[in-house]
């Protein structure tokens, strides 16, 4: 381990993390698990990308956020996975002071323009839903690129309070980190320093921002719940749920293990518990997007379809 003097404390230069397990055995399961789950979140939301960019018919707004929400999950894993993935292979995973604080800062980043983008989409829905003969300019091409701008200004903004926290903090003492990745909690429990005033402003920061895209995900779905039971047409309120069922699925799975991981009373949970939550919401979770939409949406399956058969009959 690297330290640096000063006085009579000594930084730490680097960070060692201890993973998901020390079991050998165990480590070449999930290995092999892991990254076949990594190798299907690049292909799949990389192939949804395209599908939308090549079908003329799905150039809408819902699949406009939908292609910037397959992106978003391609960073979000691609921040801690391939780490991870070494942290299988070596007996001892070290990552820079620099590597920790940009990896604490990405993750950070991608994981709250999933909330913006997912909340974008829900207010997509209710325009669609709710104001049909207003929805072409309501959601216009300037508007979902103004949406999108605000998602990923203040992501980068929130992400900067978790950097800025973690470079301020001072740390002296052990540099084990219990975990896959620099997550924030156990780096502010290593941290010598007195940082309160950062911490509360990250924490405050993110709070902000679910607080946010939560109201504005319920709000928009009150609606829309109220507007289809007010459909006299039994096929017009399945049409019109069905185009919301793909996006209430991802919203309940992601906003579900957020809850779990930072709502709940540390008490409650272990940190082993934490570190299976962290892997379902930061890995798994943007391999399934892409397969919950594409399962789930009739107009991904027509346009996959339709491209699949140009490109055999051609």
């Amino acid at each position: 381990m690297a330290f640096l003097e000063d006085g009579n404390y000594t930084a730490v230069k680097e960070f060692i993390l201890l993973g998901l397990t020390d079991d050998p055995v165990l480590r070449v399961v999930l290995f092999t698990i892991i990254l076949c789950i990594y190798l299907v979140t690049v292909s799949g939301n990389l192939s949804t990308i395209l599908l939308i960019r090549v079908s003329s018919q799905l150039h809408h707004p819902m699949y406009f956020f939908l292609s910037h929400l397959a992106s978003t999950d391609i960073g979000y894993s691609s921040s801690v996975t391939p780490n991870m993935l070494v942290n299988f292979l070596v007996e001892k995973n070290t990552i820079t002071y620099l590597g920790c604080g940009l990896q604490l800062g990405s993750a950070a980043f991608f994981g709250i323009v999933e909330c913006f983008v997912l909340a974008a989409m829900a207010y997509d829905r209710f325009v669609a839903i709710c104001n049909p003969l207003l929805y072409s300019t309501k959601m216009s091409t300037q508007v979902c690129v103004q949406l999108l701008v605000v998602a990923y200004v203040s992501s980068f903004l929130t992400a900067s309070s978790f950097t800025l926290s973690f470079f301020s903090f001072f740390f002296c003492g052990p540099n084990r980190i219990n975990h896959f990745f620099c997550d924030f909690t156990p780096l502010v429990e290593l941290s010598c320093s007195d940082d309160s005033a950062f911490i509360f402003l990250a924490t405050v920061s993110d709070g902000i921002v679910i607080l946010i895209t939560v109201l504005i995900i319920i709000v928009s779905y009150t609606y829309i719940l109220v507007t289809i039971l007010k459909m006299r047409s039994t096929e017009g309120r399945h049409k019109a749920f069905s185009t919301c069922t793909s996006h209430l699925t991802a919203v309940t799975l992601y906003y579900g293990t957020i809850t779990f991981i930072y709502m709940l009373p540390k008490s409650s949970y272990s940190t082993n518990q934490n570190k299976v939550v962290s892997v379902f919401y930061m890995v798994v979770i943007p391999m399934l997007n892409p397969l919950i939409y594409s399962l789930r949406n009739n107009e991904i399956k027509g346009a996959l379809k339709r491209h699949l058969a140009t490109k055999i009959f051609s």
